[in-house]
This record gives C-alpha cells, sequence and structure tokens, in this order.
C-alpha cells in the first residue's frame, strides 16, 4: 500500500493486523493495562509505540485528499479491474435510473441512493463467495447488486412488483436474497449490526460445535457514521471481540447522518478508534479510491476467515445525492459537495485503468453501454410485472403461512373470494 493512515492516528500500515497484544501493535493500543502507582495514587507513563513513516490517507478535517487512485502494492489484473469497473458502472447507471423512475412516480416512499459510495461496496462485496453474508442498511440497492442479486429483481423489488427480491413486499430498504446471502436491508439505524454479528456466530458454531471443518464463512456489516453512537454498534463490537467471531464491521463514512454533520454529531470522529477499545483492529483508508479499499479489505477479509477474529474499517466517502430522494440537500456546503464531486471514484478508476493500460478507452465504453442496456431491461421488465395480489400482504406475518387463519369451513380466509374485496366476514 502507497500510504498508511493519517498522521494525527497512531497506528500504522494495514499490513500490521496482528493480534498479539505483546507486540503492541497500535490497533491494539488501547487494550495496554493502564500501569498504576498506589504510594503517589497516579498513573504511571505508558511505553512509546513504535513509530513509522506517515502518508496521509484521510484527514476529515481538512479533506485534503488526493483525487486518483494508486495501487502502490496493490496488483489487480485486467480482468480485476474490469469487474470492479462493471460493478461500479451497474451501481451508478441503475441508482441515476432509481431517480428517474422515483420521480416518474414508479417507486412510493422513501428512496436512498448510493452515487458516491460505490467504492467500499465493490472494493469489498467483489472479494467475497457467494456463501458470505452481506448486511445492509436503508442504502442497501447497490449492496444487493455487488452481491449478485440481478438488476431485474432489484428495480422490481423497488416497483413493488411480484419478481422482486422480496416479492414486492420489501422495497428499496429491505433487499434480501437467501440464494445470495443478502440478509437485509434494515430501515433503522445500528438495526442490522446484531443481525450480521447473529451470522457470524453461526459461521463460528457450524464449525466449532456442528465440526463442519469447511465452514470458513464470514459476514460483512454496512452501516453508517450515525450508527456509531448507537448502543447495538458497542454490544455488537464486545461480543464479536469476546467471541472472535468472523465479521468485518464496515463504516460508510459519509460525513453526514441525514442532515446532522458528524464532526458535530460525535466526540471523537475518529470511528476506527473504537475498533482497538474492544480489542479489534481499527482502519481508516479512503473510501473513495476503490483499489485502496480493496487492499483493506482483503486483510480484513482474510483475517476473518482464517479465525483471528473482526475487524472495524471506516471508509471515508461521500454521497453525491441528498439522504434520500425526498431531501432537498440544501445543509451541505456547496464548495464541500464540489470537493468530493472531483473525486469521484468511477473517474479514478477509470483513469487509472486507461493510464496503466489495463483497458481501452473502448473497451470501457463497451462497458458502460451494456450496462445501460442492462439497466433498461430491469426498468421493462419492472413496469411488466404484475403486483403482488390482496392476499399476499397476510403472508410471512403469522405462523399460518397462509396468514390469516382457518375459517370453520376448514379452508384458509384468505382464499374466501370476499377476502380480496374487503368484504368478508372475519
Amino acid at each position: 500500500m502507497s500510504s498508511t493512515f493519517s498522521s494525527s492516528i497512531n497506528t500504522i500500515t494495514p499490513r500490521s493486523f496482528s493480534t498479539n497484544n505483546s507486540s503492541l501493535t497500535p490497533f491494539l493500543g488501547s487494550t495496554r493495562h493502564l500501569r498504576f502507582n498506589p504510594l503517589t495514587n497516579s498513573a504511571l507513563p505508558l511505553p512509546k509505540l513504535r513509530q513509522s513513516s506517515i502518508v496521509a490517507v484521510s484527514d476529515v478535517k481538512e479533506k485534503n485528499l488526493k483525487s486518483s487512485p494508486s495501487v502502490g502494492n496493490v496488483l489487480i489484473t485486467k480482468e480485476e479491474g474490469l469487474e470492479l469497473y462493471e460493478d461500479m458502472v451497474l451501481s451508478r447507471i441503475f441508482e441515476d435510473m432509481c431517480a428517474q423512475m422515483y420521480y416518474r412516480g414508479k417507486m412510493f416512499g422513501f428512496v436512498h441512493l448510493y452515487n458516491g459510495q460505490e467504492a467500499v461496496s465493490t472494493g469489498f462485496i467483489k472479494l467475497l463467495r457467494k456463501q458470505d453474508t452481506v448486511v445492509s442498511t436503508y442504502r442497501d440497492h447497490v449492496h444487493a447488486l455487488s452481491k449478485g442479486v440481478s438488476a431485474r429483481e432489484v428495480m422490481s423489488e423497488l416497483f413493488g412488483k411480484t419478481t422482486g427480491c422480496v416479492r414486492g413486499q420489501g422495497g428499496s430498504m429491505h433487499m434480501f436474497s437467501k440464494e445470495h446471502n443478502l440478509i437485509g436491508g434494515f430501515a433503522f439505524i445500528g438495526e442490522g449490526i446484531p443481525i450480521a454479528t447473529g451470522a457470524a456466530f453461526t459461521s463460528k458454531y457450524k464449525r466449532e460445535v456442528l465440526k463442519d471443518s469447511n465452514c470458513d464463512d464470514i459476514t460483512v456489516a454496512f452501516f453508517g457514521d450515525g450508527t456509531c453512537n448507537n448502543g447495538q454498534f458497542f454490544e455488537c463490537l464486545n461480543m464479536a471481540a469476546l467471541w472472535k467471531l468472523p465479521i468485518v464491521f464496515v463504516v460508510e463514512n459519509n460525513l453526514w447522518a441525514i442532515g446532522m454533520s458528524h464532526l458535530r454529531a460525535t466526540s471523537d470522529p475518529e470511528i476506527w478508534k473504537k475498533g482497538p477499545a474492544f480489542g479489534m483492529p481499527g482502519v481508516q483508508v479512503d473510501g473513495m479510491d476503490v483499489l485502496k479499499v480493496r487492499e483493506v479489505a482483503k486483510e480484513a477479509t482474510e483475517r476473518a476467515r482464517r479465525g483471528d477474529g473482526p475487524t472495524l474499517v471506516e471508509c471515508e466517502t461521500y454521497r453525491f445525492r441528498g439522504h434520500s430522494l425526498a431531501d432537498p440537500d440544501e445543509l451541505r456546503d456547496p464548495s464541500e459537495k464540489a470537493h468530493y464531486a472531483a473525486r469521484d471514484p468511477l473517474t479514478a478508476l477509470k483513469k487509472y485503468m486507461i493510464e496503466s493500460k489495463l483497458a481501452s478507452e473502448a473497451e470501457l465504453k463497451a462497458i458502460e453501454k451494456k450496462i445501460e442496456e442492462l439497466v433498461e431491461d430491469s426498468v421493462e421488465f419492472a413496469d411488466a410485472s404484475p403486483h403482488p395480489p390482496r392476499s399476499q400482504l397476510l403472508e410471512n406475518v403469522f405462523a399460518d403461512p397462509k396468514g390469516f387463519g382457518i375459517g370453520p369451513d376448514g379452508r384458509y380466509r384468505c382464499e374466501d373470494p370476499k377476502f380480496t374485496e374487503g368484504t368478508a366476514h372475519v
């Protein structure tokens, strides 16, 4: 990696994902025992940590990040680069189409777009296996796409159609796919973190209790900076570290929790520091650079897979649109938005690939054209798909698989023709 972390942060490169406390790696610096002098009733000075050469990767306050990605020790093949680019293009074009469809009245409720944050989803999820679990937030369309859920299924879900990945019952904030091990989509902040912790516990239980030696599945939990002052976040970090669960906690720090600046909402804006407080590595990375995210993701996921426990990764990123499509986005300073727009992760990757001769401009344009057609097809498919029947509203609510009980005649009430008209006697 060509750079390490901010000079204001006492840390070294992500290569030091050691969990050996005796080595006193700065990732685990806060786990050192305080030495106490009973005679003077005061703390003894702690030993100094070894220092490393520091180059800034991210400084939240100054926002002085470079606009183009650098690979350093990250080596990607042409195939890997094209996969990253295609996934990020799909993410961007799909979300732009969502905005169009929302304003045309094809989607309802709140729709939260991911524009600008693509490097985080792509950098992590494209390294995962199909059996690995991903847990998302209300900003979940792109996580679903990166995990392999088809554009048709995601768009249909947004349209509220039966062909959606949740049969039209989840909508924008509740993407789910058992096939791809995407288990949400959660509307409330912090809600998905306990679910992700449970999924990681499942993997550990299979391996250690059920003796499934082939189970090395891991979980990646995505959430925002606004979640990191929430109690569930701290409880789950503690539990994951205590049981050495195979999970990576990924903070998508886009600097704003709806309309609240991250710098105003938390006493210490460097979220990564909360990891060492629980005895796990804490890493901060430039979330606008897919190659840097990918390198940190490799280290963290491999660490989880080999049984070394959880990692907290803070990705500093930025959303290019308002909190949701209902947000006029008037609170953020125009100069701040322009600063991050100039660091567009998609533009930066495209520039890097052309300059590094990993791909020609014609090859990348061909990918863009293919994705545009794919997204257009998803809209046509979703628009032509049927709405769920009214009786489907009662499914998956009660233990009765049909939904609303059995009548005196032994038939499901929802099969009464008058039920769907709203006139059946219940």
